[in-house]
């Protein structure tokens, strides 16, 4: 079973209140539980975390080294200016697939900016919630594939 933490940024825990028509309606309690109800029924164990504060969502990152097989991961707004939370994913070394509500490509210039776009596996942008659905079974079937040539490689 494959363990995966999703890390929500700044300002998340304020969906369903914030602007709904560009971040949707769910809350993030709500979204919570359709991201951990997806990795069931894919037989995944999924953990969730949201903070505004950088440093506790480094602290949650560099924790992850050696408890997770994965991560999903919405910097918010620090997707644009965060270094450390680069340097983080980096260090832990887990796939990492980076998600985003909102389509930061078609919003103001600073946003078309990720600073961790060329060192995930893979970003999903722009499909409301979807983006996280999409985010969990992206990094699950890269799992199941690493997994599989791994057990192949050993053949």
């Amino acid at each position: 079973m494959f363990r995966v933490l999703v890390v929500h940024g700044p300002n998340l825990n304020m969906l369903g209140v914030r602007e709904p028509a560009r971040y949707g309606v769910l809350t993030l309690s709500e979204l919570d539980d359709r991201i951990i109800e997806i990795g069931k029924k894919e037989g995944a164990k999924i953990e969730t975390f949201q903070s505004n504060l950088e440093g506790e969502l480094i602290n949650k990152i560099q924790s992850s080294h050696g408890t997770f097989d994965g991560m999903v991961i919405n910097p918010a707004g620090l997707t644009h200016t965060s270094v450390v939370i680069r340097d983080a994913i980096l260090a832990v070394g887990i796939p990492t697939i980076e998600v985003h509500l909102s389509n930061i490509y078609s919003r103001e210039d600073f946003r078309k900016i990720s600073l961790l776009s060329d060192i995930v596996v893979g970003q999903i942008t722009g499909l409301g919630h979807h983006s996280y659905f999409l985010g969990v079974i992206g990094i699950l079937a890269h799992l199941k594939t690493q997994a599989s040539v791994t057990t192949k490689d050993k053949k």
